[in-house]
């Protein structure tokens, strides 16, 4: 059997539902805390007024064979009970933030499902000190792209592309520089642990953020300007505010 990526096993596919209709595709990721499992994403992934996205649920894709990758099985995560929404998202002092999470019922879960979780020990404070241009890496499934056959994310690169620790223009996100499509909303943005602490973890990456969308002017010349190529990351660190009891 060949060697998996545990970071590759930590990130999975989102379809959104209403019903029976397929909405979008999006990205989410594994954040465990004590005894619970989250899936994270971003918040409009759940839903979005401005876009009229409303789906009803998610499904997400599961592997169920550690020796055979090509195995895997749809779980369906519902978004509403009696009414009233089951997933958690956020503010903080400049309103909203684009980051949601929703528990996972551990004994709904395949008995052999296979997957890796963030937990807080990879979490990096936004006040630690992480210099402009540090290499980053984007985990997700742009436009829905994937290796179909083992149900695999794609990796692109990125870099810091603004003071980490700064809210950028006094909202809850640093950005990123990397080349991102829809897609990739809710995708976990790492950056790989120093080497002496590697081999102590399953997962040896640290969360930086979660993926929320491509930057851009709005009077840009769509014309003569290329995009910015910038992208808005939210700061991993809300997700101990949400995973709170």
């Amino acid at each position: 059997m060949s060697v998996i990526e545990p970071l590759l096993l930590s990130t999975v596919r989102i379809c959104t539902y209403a019903g029976p209709r397929l909405l979008t595709n999006a990205s989410g990721f594994f954040f465990a805390r004590d005894e619970r499992l989250f899936l994270v994403t971003s918040r409009h992934v759940m839903v979005d007024a401005s876009g009229r996205h409303f789906p009803d649920r998610l499904e997400i894709e599961l592997h169920t064979d550690r020796h055979n990758m090509a195995r895997s099985c749809g779980f369906s995560v519902p978004l509403y009970r009696d009414g009233k929404s089951l997933w958690r998202q956020g503010r903080d002092t400049a309103g909203g933030v684009d980051v949601a999470l929703i528990e996972l019922e551990r004994a709904a879960l395949p008995s052999a499902v296979v997957y890796h979780a963030f937990t807080p020990g990879h979490l990096q404070a936004p006040s630690d000190l992480i210099e402009v241009g540090t290499a980053l890496l984007v985990v997700g499934f742009p436009l829905g792209f994937h290796d179909h056959l083992h149900h695999m994310p794609v990796v692109r690169h990125a870099i810091v592309a603004s003071s980490f620790g700064l809210r950028f223009q006094g909202q809850g996100y640093f950005l990123t520089d990397a080349r991102t499509h829809r897609g990739t909303s809710g995708a976990p943005v790492v950056m790989r642990m120093p080497n002496d602490c590697r081999n102590s973890v399953d997962l040896p990456w640290i969360l930086l953020g979660v993926h929320s969308a491509r930057l851009d002017l709005g009077n840009r010349d769509l014309v003569q300007d290329e995009a910015l190529g910038l992208n808005c990351t939210w700061y991993a660190d809300i997700l101990m505010t949400l995973s709170a009891d």
